[in-house]
C-alpha cells in the first residue's frame, strides 16, 4: 500500500523521527526533500515525490539542480503544484544567503579568497557570464556591487567610462572586478586579461585603483593579480 503522507511511514523510515535521532546530517536528499514537501499525492508518497524532484535534477548534479530547475520545470513532477514549486525553486536562494551571512562582510573584501568566498554560491551555479564590480572606500569597505555586463565577458563591449562613473558617483577610491565562468574553469581567457588591463590603465589615469579582477569557477577562484596579470 501506498503512503501519502510522512506521518503514515512506519517510525524507522519517518524522515522526522530520523532527523531528531541523527540529526539532519543522517538524512539522504531524498528524506530531506520530503520533510519540505511533507506530503504527497494520490497513489505517492511523499519520498517518491522527493526521488523524482531529484531524478530531474540529476542532470545538474542533483541537489544542485534545485539551482537550476524553473517552477515550470518542477511542476513537471506529479504532486507539484504552483505553491510547492516556488517554495523549492525559493531554497536555492535560501542557501546563497545564509552562505553571504556566515562571511564577515568587513573582512571579505580584503583578500581574493574573502570576495571568491563571499560570492561563490551566487556565482558558481549562473549558466551565463556575468561580469560586476565591487567599489570601495579609503577602508577597503564595500561602497557599491554593479552588474557590468551579462554574457560573454568581451573586451570590445565592456566600457570602462560606465564602470568609473559609477565609481565617481560613489566617491570610491578603488575596486574589483569579479565573473563566472560556466564551465567550472576559473582560467581566464585571452579576453578577461584585455578587459583588467584596459580598465586598469584608465583607472590610473582618474585616480580610481582596479585591485583585481577575480574569476569564479565551481568552488575554484582565480586572483589575476596573483597571477601577475595586472
Amino acid at each position: 500500500m501506498t503512503r501519502n503522507t510522512i506521518s503514515e511511514l512506519p517510525v524507522s523510515e519517518r524522515p522526522y523521527e530520523k532527523c531528531l535521532a541523527l540529526g539532519p546530517a543522517g538524512l539522504t536528499d531524498a528524506e530531506l526533500l520530503a520533510i519540505i514537501l511533507r506530503s504527497g499525492t494520490k497513489g505517492q508518497g511523499a519520498l517518491e515525490t522527493a526521488r523524482q524532484i531529484l531524478e530531474l535534477s540529476a542532470p545538474y548534479g542533483g541537489l544542485l539542480g534545485l539551482y537550476h530547475l524553473t517552477p515550470d520545470e518542477l511542476q513537471t513532477v506529479p504532486g507539484i503544484g504552483t505553491v510547492r514549486s516556488i517554495q523549492l525553486y525559493c531554497i536555492g536562494e535560501l542557501a546563497k544567503r545564509i552562505s553571504r551571512n556566515k562571511m564577515n562582510r568587513e573582512q571579505a573584501f580584503l583578500s581574493p579568497e574573502g570576495v571568491a568566498a563571499y560570492f561563490m554560491e551566487d556565482m558558481r551555479h549562473r549558466e551565463t557570464e556575468e561580469l560586476r564590480a565591487l567599489y570601495l572606500n579609503t577602508k577597503g569597505q564595500l561602497l557599491k556591487e554593479h552588474t557590468l555586463s551579462i554574457g560573454t565577458v568581451n573586451e570590445a563591449l565592456i566600457s570602462p567610462r560606465e564602470i568609473f562613473l559609477e565609481a565617481l558617483k560613489y566617491q570610491a577610491v578603488s575596486l574589483i572586478l569579479f565573473h563566472n565562468h560556466p564551465s567550472g574553469d576559473p582560467e581566464p581567457s585571452k579576453e578577461d586579461i584585455l578587459v583588467t588591463k584596459r580598465v586598469a590603465a584608465a583607472g590610473q589615469l582618474l585616480g580610481v585603483s582596479l585591485l583585481d579582477h577575480i574569476i569564479i569557477g565551481d568552488h575554484c577562484y582565480t586572483s589575476l593579480k596573483e597571477r601577475g596579470s595586472l
